[in-house]
């Protein structure tokens, strides 16, 4: 068994939760599910409760592709409803859309921390093979390209709208 490249995916997604970890700095409960507002203008950009949310629900995907068990890292239908690449992300005023921020970030954390175990553990062939998703394999065309985007590019793309947002929301950089 060989076990190069799952590593060096998986380093990136290390970043990537340390710095999902840090644009938390001095986002309160009330703001965590709430658009920006810029001189009474609401943005309406994802905020963090979307963006983390949204990213807990692949890091099953990069469990089974490399072979894991993923059955503890499913989402919720609740989860599924309100963050899924089709849903929408709507000002949450009352805090009744989404789950608590708590449980949205350990979500994100628990189930990160089992897609990156699992991509360090798998033998190098796994990313080798044909990306098993058609509509994406135009893109990234081996299970290692896909992985990749998902826990990289994919990972930082929605961090990068929560430091637009933190910026919006008056928090400053991380």
């Amino acid at each position: 068994m060989q076990n190069n490249i799952g590593p060096m995916i998986a380093a990136s997604a290390r970043l990537g939760l340390g710095y999902a970890d840090r644009l938390l700095k001095d986002v309160t409960v009330e703001q965590f599910a709430r658009f920006a507002k810029i001189d009474g203008t609401t943005i309406e950009s994802n905020h963090a409760a979307f963006n983390y949310g949204h990213l807990s629900l692949y890091a099953c995907r990069v469990i089974e592709a490399v072979g894991g068990d993923a059955t503890p890292y499913q989402p919720s239908a609740a989860f599924e409803k309100v963050f899924s690449k089709d849903a929408k992300c709507v000002d949450d005023a009352d805090g009744t859309i989404y789950p608590a921020m708590d449980e949205v970030v350990a979500a994100l954390v628990k189930n990160y921390t089992a897609a990156i175990e699992s991509l360090e553990a798998a033998d190098d062939s796994v990313f080798m093979k044909p990306n098993p998703n058609e509509a994406m394999r135009g893109q990234f065309p081996t299970t290692g390209a896909m992985l990749g985007f998902y826990v990289g590019g994919h990972f930082m793309m929605h961090m990068g709208q929560t430091s637009a947002w933190r910026r919006a929301m008056g928090l400053g950089p991380a």
